[in-house]
């Protein structure tokens, strides 16, 4: 089901030439109604085609005023439930809301990295370029225990 911008809530990032909804959708859906005409809402942000929202919940994590939620399928949040993401700096939490009124609240950690600062293969040896291509690398001398695959006995007749 389609996102939506709860009016009341939504400021339109403070009347900014982009809002943080606009900026995250992967689909460019999110859109800045600056005069009100085609919502009736000035400055008030609003998905502009629901029906091709991918469920990414980028634009629900990223709004600052809490003002973009989600209509969730039935069999995932029964009617009149609801699931909302908080997002802070160094975590998110989901606040789940039953039809009885029971809350729950998990909370996750976030970890984020600037690109290309992991060093995946720290503390591991190089690899030796000339052992890769020799036939039965993967036999069980080189490997203890595997051996290299008859394709016969791979594919089915």
């Amino acid at each position: 089901m389609p996102t939506f911008v709860r009016t009341e809530k939504c400021d339109g990032c403070k009347g900014q030439d982009k809002t943080a909804c606009m900026y995250i959708c992967p689909h460019n859906l999110m859109k800045l109604d600056k005069d009100g005409s085609e919502t009736g809402h000035a400055m008030k942000a609003f998905n502009q085609e629901p029906e091709q929202c991918w469920e990414c919940y980028s634009c629900v994590k990223i709004c600052p005023q809490g003002a973009i939620e989600c209509r969730h399928y039935a069999d995932i949040v029964p009617l009149g439930g609801s699931v909302q993401p908080l997002r802070g700096s160094d975590s998110i939490m989901w606040t789940i809301k039953f039809r009885n009124g029971t809350l729950k609240r998990f909370k996750f950690p976030i970890r984020t990295t600037a690109e290309g600062s992991i060093d995946c293969y720290g503390g591991k040896p190089m690899p030796k370029m000339s052992e890769l291509t020799v036939d039965g690398v993967f036999t069980k001398s080189m490997m203890g225990g595997f051996r290299a695959g008859n394709p016969a006995e791979l594919i089915r007749k």
